[in-house]
């Protein structure tokens, strides 16, 4: 009986040697990935990016064992768009998520579909804001792109009543404080859960502040700055300084909060000993420009709007020296990216550039400029705020863009980082905006984007919008019923 058990060992062992590769040994090579995506949050305020106002020490900490992405772009900045190509690695006129509240087909190649196909655990908490079906309403699992664990709400800024749905029942329940808080405490349940042997997990944690409303964090974060004086950027007008000193104490709030949460969520992994192997993204749909050139919230061109912090930790394949790099990575670029670090073949559907060969030293930068554009103004930048659709071209030092009657804006942000002198027509900058230009045609012809007016997209796409040009969104009641929404949303600016 011993030879017996002895003979089978043996086979079983060349059995496994015969294999290229074991299950047990995908799982200890393939990384674990927790990508942390806030919503609204601008490149330049984190204390790591030189604000002296905020309070983000392991924000700080984590960039200073990481790298720091410091021209990450959020190609179309607003919420819908950046999700839906996050998820698909397309550009929005492909995926067709060009405004908020609208559905993203379920039947597209997304992240979560993909790393739960190779073995990975898929998991996603927080804001979704890619399903079209109202901002309360239940997602059932055929609308989950391949997340299995599930505890998320289409959209909701009511941060310390803040509901979600688990999994695929229909029943709406509660998170139990500052919803932040609530889902980090659930994240890490999670990974303390993990066992030795179990398949890596892919984890979205996605939280919706800093946006706006801003006055909401709780009170011991409030306290930090209450009453502070704060450095502005030179950029905000003088009319709008007392409005923006308000908002800012309020906004930065918020961000204190979310960086004890991503403290929390980083010490856990060390806890349990996932560190090294598990590649921890800390990023934003798109920025706040919070008053800068006189205007709040996202979608315009500038650098408050389309930039993001984007600090990717990854110590068994970046090591844990803090360093930084100017790639413009693009929302669409996230999702290839990220399957470039797993090994994981990169899907014919996907329009984005896998970054990782280049993040890890192991092949040239081949990327000089990327595409900004606006298909459709709404909600908070309609066309009565002065919105308008663009295309435009982003590079280590340009900011080139173009409206539907011709160029618009042409900022040098090295000299003039705070996009106060445009050049647009400047006799002496006619070849550097000439070959601007060129880049700008260039993609939108590699984009098959003919530049339409935006009515004629939704008219494409077959949205119904409002007024305002905007697509409502439907409320729930308490009871779970609809209630009859033609508003956008969106309270007037001032």
């Amino acid at each position: 009986m011993k030879k017996r058990l002895t003979y089978i060992s043996i086979c079983s062992l060349c059995l496994l040697a015969m294999v290229p590769w074991s299950v047990a040994g995908q799982k200890k090579s393939k990384p674990n990935i927790l990508y942390i995506l806030v919503d609204q949050w601008r490149a330049q305020s984190t204390g790591y990016a030189g604000d002296e106002n905020v309070q983000t020490p392991n924000l700080d900490r984590l960039a200073s064992k990481s790298l720091n992405l410091t021209h990450a772009v959020s190609g179309m900045p607003v919420c819908s768009p950046h999700r839906a190509s996050f998820l698909t690695g397309q550009y929005p006129l492909t995926h067709g998520v060009f405004m908020n509240d609208v559905l993203l087909d379920s039947n597209r190649t997304t992240i979560g579909k993909i790393f739960k196909a190779h073995g990975y655990q898929t998991a996603y908490l927080g804001k979704w804001h890619v399903d079209g079906h109202g901002r309360s309403s239940y997602i059932p699992k055929t609308r989950q792109q391949g997340f299995d664990y599930w505890k998320a709400l289409e959209c909701t800024h009511d941060y310390n009543k803040s509901a979600y749905y688990e999994g695929d029942s229909p029943q709406k329940k509660m998170w139990e404080t500052y919803d932040a808080i609530a889902q980090t405490q659930d994240v890490c349940q999670y990974i303390n859960k993990q066992q030795a042997g179990d398949d890596p997990f892919f984890l979205v944690l996605s939280i919706g502040s800093p946006h706006d409303p801003y006055q909401t964090a709780p009170e011991k974060y409030r306290k930090i700055y209450e009453n502070k004086i704060f450095k502005l950027r030179d950029n905000v007008p003088a009319d709008k300084v007392a409005k923006v000193q308000n908002d800012l104490r309020g906004y930065y709030a918020h961000m204190t909060a979310i960086d004890d949460c991503v403290g929390q969520l980083w010490q856990t992994l060390k806890d349990k000993g996932l560190d090294q192997n598990t590649l921890i993204v800390f990023t934003s749909d798109h920025g706040d420009l919070l008053g800068s050139h006189g205007a709040w919230n996202k979608q315009q061109p500038y650098d408050e709007s389309v930039r993001v912090p984007f600090l990717i930790h990854y110590p068994k394949a970046l090591g844990e020296k803090g360093k930084k790099s100017k790639v413009l990575i693009n929302s669409p670029d996230i999702m290839p990216t990220l399957l470039g670090f797993t090994g994981i073949k990169i899907p014919s559907s996907v329009e984005g550039k896998d970054f990782s060969a280049i993040l890890k030293g192991k092949k040239k930068n081949d990327v000089s400029y990327t595409l900004l554009s606006c298909v459709q103004p709404f909600g908070q930048w309609t066309r009565k705020r002065g919105g308008k659709e663009y295309r435009g071209v982003m590079t280590e030092k340009y900011t080139y863009v173009r409206d539907l009657n011709g160029p618009w804006l042409l900022f040098d942000r090295e000299k003039d980082p705070f996009q106060m002198n445009n050049l647009v027509g400047k006799k002496e900058l006619y070849q550097l905006e000439s070959k601007l230009d060129k880049m700008l045609s260039h993609e939108l012809k590699k984009r098959k984007d003919a530049f339409l007016p935006g009515l004629q997209y939704v008219k494409k796409w077959n949205y119904v919008i409002d007024s305002t040009e905007t697509v409502p969104y439907v409320k729930i009641n308490y009871q779970g019923l609809p209630i009859k929404d033609n508003s956008s949303g969106y309270p007037e600016t001032k």
